[in-house]
């Protein structure tokens, strides 16, 4: 018998807490506060605080005993989360880890066959759902075939299908080019009127949601931290929250200064480059462009244009579709052009490539040895990769989880990771795809200022970014890549 999701969720925390298995500290500790049916919360807090925990604690997907320990109760509707599966839609912060079918239609459907929609209501469902995120392509486009941001607004319209009473949010707009992020935020507005549920979303970047939501809870290390309407939380609390690193309406970190002057040899250039994700289907032709040492180059465009793809491709990960990717002689050092003919000791020095989703690079049991892997390789002596580990922990705020495995960590903590790791190796050119995903204003503005002395000191970094607020802070040229959203 298919249950009844039907109706906006109560929500109750009650001295909760979980911490993961293979970490000391505990995620969240002593979290207490009831949520009214029919409410729309906005959840901050810095990176690393426990938001994203909170919102696999209400969806029932943090695991057993076995996984790790929790303490008092997270209630809905007066039964435990754990309990009442299905009765939430979870979004997650990594869409990629949301994608089940190899097709769009399939995908978006699957939550609702699992809930035992009747077949006749899935279909129109699916459609409406798809229309309503923007997402425009066939029931039968491959999944695979998608670009970060369409597959974010895939997830988006799969959870939106499922009609649920409790609607989680984890950075739903963080991979989403500025129309997108509108259009998203319109689509959950329009859902919660035909529709009403319960809405609890966690971003950093908050403005776009203040209008429609109607409390902000922060939470801290000492559980909730601020509690209320959101103009009294960001007004009465605005500047102790800024200075714990929570993004607050009008309160911009400091930019670093401009860049020193350089000569700007190019190093990487590109000429009537095609890009693909999935062979003999390009998604970006016709592009020709230089990145010069000393220099950030901001490559920017609606999502599905081909950033990511082309990102790769100018760091020798996937083949050109048609054109070419050539290094200089300086970066080459003695190798032939063409990156994508490099083995990949080769590109550790000359090309750091760090990917959209974090956990497609993590390979080590701990956060130092994965920043020790790249020196590894290279065969460089302990001691000195020692010293790489202990200066970029301290400076990205991960020298706290130097022991923890790297896939417990909050998704602004992997970002920072994965930034970190790249540039343990000391490589030329750096190729950041999405640098500042996920993190609260003070990481934010410490990733900044890093990328900016590695940019002073010669380094050329490529970033695809919808964040514009970052290349304007690295005075960055732009490159914009056409395409359909």
């Amino acid at each position: 018998m298919r249950p009844d999701h039907t109706g906006p969720a109560a929500i109750e925390a009650r001295g909760w807490g979980w911490r993961h298995a293979s970490r000391l500290a505990w995620a969240l500790r002593d979290v207490s506060f009831r949520i009214d049916p029919g409410e729309r919360v906005l959840v901050l807090g810095a990176s690393g605080a426990g938001k994203s925990t909170l919102l696999h604690g209400l969806a029932g997907v943090l695991g057993g005993d076995e996984e790790g320990e929790s303490e008092g109760e997270l209630l809905i509707d007066g039964a435990p989360a754990s309990a009442t599966r299905g009765r939430a839609g979870l979004v997650l912060q990594d869409p990629d880890s949301q994608v089940i079918l190899a097709r769009a239609g399939d995908d978006v459907a699957f939550g609702c066959e699992n809930l035992g929609v009747p077949r006749a209501e899935i279909w129109p469902r699916v459609t409406a759902a798809l229309d309503a995120v923007g997402l425009d392509v066939p029931l039968d486009h491959p999944t695979k075939a998608l670009s970060g941001g369409q597959k974010q607004r895939l997830a988006l319209a799969g959870m939106l299908a499922m009609q649920p009473g409790l609607v989680l949010l984890d950075e739903p707009t963080a991979n989403l080019d500025p129309a997108g992020v509108i259009e998203v935020r319109d689509a959950v507005e329009r859902m919660l009127q035909r529709q009403p549920a319960t809405l609890i979303v966690v971003e950093h970047r908050l403005d776009v949601w203040l209008p429609l939501i109607t409390r902000v809870i922060v939470v801290g290390a000492g559980g909730v931290v601020a509690d209320g309407a959101p103009d009294e939380v960001l007004g009465a609390e605005g500047a102790r929250l800024a200075a714990d690193g929570v993004w607050v309406p009008g309160r911009l970190p400091v930019a670093p200064p401009a860049p020193l002057a350089w000569s700007g040899e190019t190093v990487l250039s590109a000429r009537g480059l095609a890009v693909a994700r999935v062979k003999g289907r390009a998604v970006a032709s016709g592009i020709d462009l230089d990145v010069h040492e000393g220099q950030v180059l901001a490559i920017t465009g609606p999502n599905g244009a081909g950033k990511s793809t082309l990102g790769l491709t100018l760091a020798g990960l996937l083949p050109p579709a048609d054109g070419e990717v050539s290094a200089s002689a300086s970066l080459a050092g003695g190798l032939v052009a063409a990156p994508i003919r490099w083995a990949s000791r080769d590109l550790l020095t000359r090309i750091g490539m760090v990917f959209q989703e974090p956990e497609h690079q993590l390979l080590a049991k701990t956060v130092r040895d994965e920043l020790a892997v790249g020196p590894r390789a290279l065969g460089i002596a302990e001691d000195e990769i020692a010293a790489r580990s202990d200066e970029l922990l301290a400076r990205l705020r991960l020298d706290r989880l130097a022991a923890a495995n790297p896939y417990t960590l909050s998704g602004g903590e992997k970002r920072r990771l994965t930034v970190a790791a790249a540039i343990a190796t000391r490589p030329r050119v750096l190729v950041l795809d999405e640098p500042t995903f996920g993190q609260d204003a003070r990481t934010w503005a410490e990733l900044v200022a890093m990328l900016a002395v590695l940019r002073d000191e010669g380094s050329a970094i490529v970033t695809i970014t919808h964040d514009l607020d970052v290349a304007r802070a690295l005075h960055a040229e732009r490159f914009e890549l056409g395409g359909t959203a």
